[in-house]
């Protein structure tokens, strides 16, 4: 009879153990509704380390102030989704004061020190001790905000090296208030359904993507996010779903918090501020070449990608010096992806390259559907690799009425460099930007013809 009661009391104890367990797990787990739920404090920062970027801009930035270090830029954000008017729900004064808190912020001891010793591209040292040395005394320089016709028309101006670090964390910061404006008078439990809903949509996506041999995605979703937390766990959610399917992220945080490889290249930014700066018109078609060309000199492997299609992909390819059929790859990134991926593979035939050892980086308004049609097609060509953005880590299309939660067309784009006005042609003309008399001019030198009529989810 003892030694029954004895084992009943260890049971006892081995239950209340359990118990208690179970409830700690439950606690530290990331509760994403009752997080927004709380999220009510004065100042509830949204970005909270400068870390929290795309990693194109910390190599873009060290380019910069090797090549380029006087040139001075003004970027500004652009609303592409005219009929979501962010005046009208974000409040202003809110915005101000996540703008202000950037502004405060300084790269860490931890962070510098991922920066400089991490392996990125299989590499060690791909940041200079100098760059380090510099953007650990960074600070984001100052903004305009104005509002205009249920718009906020927001620009920075400095010097280049630091006025690019606005366009990641002014787009995200945006996007999130305007998630948190939306979700601001929901209760917990239906805060709770909304996000269970979401993440039961973004695992049915990846039980169809897993399927896929050899497939690689990255995340490229940091600029148009839902919010930080959602992208932290959509990649948490993909590294255990996906397995090494997943490559990593653009994300520099969470890829140092997470463990995972820091995704990116280059962006538009590079050709439409060089080509602002060409004094002549035969200096202006060489524009894009000469930035590719200094790029060589710093990267090689994996970062030697084209993005090709700023004043149109076809056009550049037929006017590319043959050093450049020996980069690693393309990323398609605007315009018909199928045409754009067949051009660059048309390309490299004709050069001579073995095209099963190039790659293809799709990038541009990817979902499910969309990533599985290109992969069926390409997969047996060429290598191929996805950055899935938007789609990826803001995705609440169908779940809140109206579409009130649906994702927009949201940019901040350089605009002049040196006081000369930038301009962008696109694959798609509904990404062209620049004064209409400037369009027109780069039409005419880089023989841009036609163009295609995407519509823009993203």
């Amino acid at each position: 009879l003892t030694n029954a009661i004895c084992v009943i009391r260890f049971l006892s104890i081995l239950l209340v153990l359990a118990f208690r367990i179970e409830s700690l797990c439950y606690v530290f787990m990331i509760d994403i509704a009752s997080r927004v739920y709380n999220h009510n404090w004065k100042i509830d920062p949204i970005v909270r380390s400068l870390l929290d970027v795309d990693f194109y801009k910390l190599l873009m930035a060290q380019f910069v102030l090797r090549n380029a270090p006087d040139v001075s830029v003004k970027f500004s954000v652009l609303n592409r989704s005219s009929k979501v008017l962010l005046a009208d729900v974000v409040d202003e004064q809110e915005l101000r004061e996540q703008l202000n808190h950037i502004r405060d912020l300084s790269l860490s001891k931890g962070e510098s020190t991922w920066l400089r010793g991490n392996l990125f591209y299989g590499k060690r040292a791909i940041f200079r001790p100098s760059f380090i040395d510099w953007l650990e005394k960074l600070k984001l320089p100052e903004y305009e905000l104005k509002k205009k016709d249920g718009q906020f028309e927001i620009s920075f101006e400095g010097p280049w090296a630091e006025v690019m670090f606005w366009e990641v964390p002014v787009l995200s910061v945006l996007t999130e208030l305007r998630s948190k404006a939306v979700l601001k008078n929901m209760g917990r439990f239906e805060l709770q359904v909304l996000y269970a809903r979401a993440m039961t949509k973004l695992w049915e996506k990846i039980e169809d993507l897993k399927s896929l041999d050899n497939i690689r995605i990255a995340d490229f979703g940091t600029r148009r996010r839902h919010s930080f937390l959602w992208q932290d766990w959509c990649v948490q959610a993909m590294c255990e779903g996906m397995g090494s399917k997943f490559i990593g992220t653009s994300n520099c945080l969470i890829a140092m918090r997470r463990e995972l490889e820091a995704i990116g290249t280059n962006a538009h930014e590079l050709p439409m501020i060089f080509s602002a700066l060409a004094k002549t018109d035969r200096e202006l078609k060489q524009a894009p070449y000469k930035v590719l060309k200094d790029w060589h000199e710093e990267h090689d492997g994996n970062l030697r990608v084209i993005l090709p299609d700023t004043y149109g992909t076809q056009n550049f390819l037929n006017n590319a010096p043959d050093w450049l059929a020996s980069w690693t790859g393309v990323r398609i990134d605007s315009g018909d992806p199928e045409i754009g991926a067949q051009s660059a593979i048309d390309w490299w035939q004709k050069k001579g390259e073995d095209t099963n050892k190039k790659l293809i980086i799709f990038s541009d308004g990817l979902d499910t559907k969309k990533i599985m049609d290109l992969y069926q097609k390409f997969n047996k060509k060429v290598q191929i690799g996805f950055g899935w953005g938007t789609l990826l880590t803001n995705d609440f299309r169908g779940l809140i009425e109206d579409g009130a939660l649906d994702p927009f067309s949201l940019v901040c784009k350089a605009v002049s460099a040196n006081g000369q006005p930038t301009v962008k042609l696109s694959d798609n003309v509904n990404k062209a930007m620049g004064p209409k008399n400037k369009i027109e001019l780069y039409k005419k030198i880089f023989g841009l013809r036609e163009q295609s009529k995407e519509h823009l989810i993203v």
